[in-house]
């Protein structure tokens, strides 16, 4: 699975790619204006720290067709290997989705909220796509939506992977991984909260406190 980060923030970007295995970064405007910087910099600082390997992705935010491919033109030349362009389900986006694939621009199909337009974004050459989790639970069951997703893929053999997004919990995240979710982009605190898991803190201070009442030290070796 990939795991990708949702965020704009550039030191909890650096933290996380320091402890885990990082594919990439995904951003949107509202994760952009939180930031509280001007977006060229923000997108610059993103763009200079990840490496070439990994994936950067950012969302158009003109809503007409060819507002979006403009946008979806000047973001894909940011960086000469994995830049990809963040487009909504829109009929509009629909519209440009199709256009990117012919164009050779990689896209992320967003602002998904069922299975049935993220498939047909799918049809339409998208290389990802971002069904909305958490928000698509407001309509019905997100997870249960997103599983048949999956299935739907695999049985039509298409290569399009699903990275789901909208995440508010470690367990909408666990449950989308024990299905065989390719990819999942993460809020920094919801990848803390699987990482940060109180027992572990507790079985690590218990080793310590053990091997210093027995030995006098808090070091495997004597120096």
């Amino acid at each position: 699975m990939e795991l990708i980060l949702d965020t704009a923030d550039i030191k909890a970007i650096k933290a996380l790619d320091e402890l885990l295995t990082v594919t990439g970064v995904t951003t949107n405007p509202t994760i952009i204006t939180k930031s509280g910087k001007d977006p060229e910099t923000v997108i610059q600082e993103i763009a200079d720290y990840l490496s070439e390997d990994q994936l950067f992705f950012i969302q158009v935010v003109k809503t007409d067709y060819e507002g979006i491919m403009e946008e979806a033109e000047r973001i894909s030349k940011i960086r000469p290997k994995n830049m990809l362009v963040k487009i909504p389900v829109t009929r509009e986006g629909l519209k440009a989705i199709k256009e990117c694939k012919k164009r050779g621009i990689r896209t992320l199909a967003t602002a998904i909220y069922s299975a049935d337009e993220a498939f047909l974004a799918a049809m339409n050459g998208a290389d990802y796509l971002a069904p909305y989790v958490n928000r698509m639970c407001n309509y019905g069951d997100g997870v249960a939506e997103v599983k048949d997703l999956i299935e739907m893929l695999r049985i039509n053999n298409m290569p399009t992977k699903v990275v789901a997004a909208s995440f508010k919990n470690t367990s909408q995240a666990h449950e989308l991984i024990k299905a065989g979710i390719q990819a999942e982009t993460l809020p920094p605190d919801v990848v803390w909260n699987m990482i940060d898991h109180p027992g572990t803190k507790i079985a690590v201070g218990e080793f310590t406190m053990n091997w210093q009442k027995a030995y006098g030290r808090t070091t495997l070796f004597e120096k």
